[in-house]
């Protein structure tokens, strides 16, 4: 018999991982060697423990989940990734595949649904729940008729970092700290933000990234 996948679980709620914790510890072929806080923090245990699938929420402090999982493909293009959300949105569900998630599981159903992602995954499969198969088939006839790709990010990833610092409350200061930029870099980060969102300032900042899923209303 193969050894259990170990599973990396990173959500900022710690009600919620206790409870997807006991779904997969109730299957044989699944074990969960370590819990995240936080995006960076996911990043951090993924590349220090030895981790099968990295299972990450999108909305969390200082890294969401997309973030991660964007930093994860790269830096191991070996593990495994789903992300487990609240968002029932088409948006995200194509964000998560452009950032190498091999699937993307709904909260309300993931006692229905986990397991089988999980399992998927480490077969190399995609796991697509129904409602995101129609968007899918829509986004790709859509396409075929235009003759074009997905729409481009708004934003860069690291515009993308900066914006979601910003609308937490961090300074100008601490953001450099955080991402190991100088001050004059992440302001310049931010006015083009502002510049190609056509905003004004953080307030205007805040509600975009709480519309983006960058953080939790």
């Amino acid at each position: 018999m193969a050894p259990p996948t170990r599973v990396l679980l990173a959500d900022d709620h710690t009600l919620v991982r206790r409870g997807v914790r006991l779904i997969l510890e109730g299957e044989p072929d699944l074990t969960v060697v370590a819990e995240a806080g936080d995006g960076a923090e996911a990043v951090e245990l993924a590349r220090a423990r030895e981790v099968d699938l990295a299972v990450l929420d999108i909305a969390m402090p200082r890294m969401t989940g997309l973030q991660a999982a964007r930093e994860l493909s790269r830096r191991l293009p070996d593990l495994r990734i789903l992300i487990l959300t609240m968002y029932d949105n088409e948006q995200y569900f194509f964000e998560a595949l452009k950032a190498g998630a091999s699937g993307y599981v709904l909260k309300s159903v993931a006692d229905r649904d986990l397991v089988e992602a999980c399992r998927a995954a480490v077969r190399g499969e995609s796991f697509v729940y129904p409602g995101a198969e129609r968007a899918l088939v829509r986004s790709y006839l859509d396409r075929l008729h235009r003759g074009d790709d997905l729409p481009a990010r708004a934003v860069t990833e690291r515009e993308e970092e900066i914006l979601k610092l910003v609308a937490e409350g961090h300074t100008t200061k601490e953001i450099g700290e955080l991402l190991f930029i100088s001050a004059k870099t992440v302001e310049r980060h931010r006015a083009n933000l502002l510049h190609k969102l056509g905003m004004r300032d953080r307030l205007e900042l805040t509600r975009y990234a709480i519309r983006a899923g960058l953080i939790d209303p």
